[in-house]
């Protein structure tokens, strides 16, 4: 019987202290910054339709005048995804190579080839609009074939540049132009 009870009082504090290592997710953790409430204000606009997919099919447009070719497309869930290649290369990296080479004989690798990722999202808001949010990122790779760095493209004019196309797409397909 006491070997019973020390059994029963050491799966009690077992408990207890296992319960004491329960963490739990600050309030702040799921809080969105201010930087990144300004960045999706900067990534998204409203339009006066409730047509999804004619939206999306301007978005993929202006995605494809802009030289991105679509990757994927689902648009009963509202996403278009398109990609683009582009050449990495920066003089200042290459200098610096060069001169790690010629001073200490290391080989540096340095950025190659990039490929840039556009993703569409849009979303119904009620009352007759239709959000639409467009992100675009950046992987980078090396001359050893490494993924260097992978990056959110963040400049207003990128954006500000695809949404003056897609208000322009948009307003020529409702006048049917």
């Amino acid at each position: 019987m006491v070997i019973f009870k020390k059994n029963i009082a050491l799966i009690l504090f077992s408990c207890l202290f296992l319960t004491a290592c329960n963490q739990t997710i600050p309030k702040a953790a799921l809080q969105l910054s201010e930087e990144s409430f300004a960045l999706r204000q900067l990534q998204t606009r409203s339009f006066d339709t409730t047509k999804e997919k004619k939206l999306l099919t301007a978005g993929a447009g202006v995605l494809q005048d802009l030289g991105y070719n679509i990757d994927e497309s689902e648009t009963g869930l509202g996403v278009i995804v398109g990609s683009k290649d582009r050449d990495a290369t920066e003089a200042g990296q290459i200098a610096g190579a060069v001169m790690m080479a010629v001073l200490f004989g290391v080989n540096t690798p340095v950025d190659k080839n990039q490929k840039i990722r556009a993703s569409l999202i849009t979303r119904p808001v009620g009352k007759g609009k239709t959000n639409l949010r467009v992100t675009f990122q950046r992987i980078i790779w090396n001359t050893q074939g490494q993924v260097s760095r992978t990056q959110s493209i963040e400049l207003p004019e990128i954006y500000q540049e695809f949404f003056d196309k897609l208000s322009k797409a948009v307003f020529l397909e409702a006048n049917e132009i």
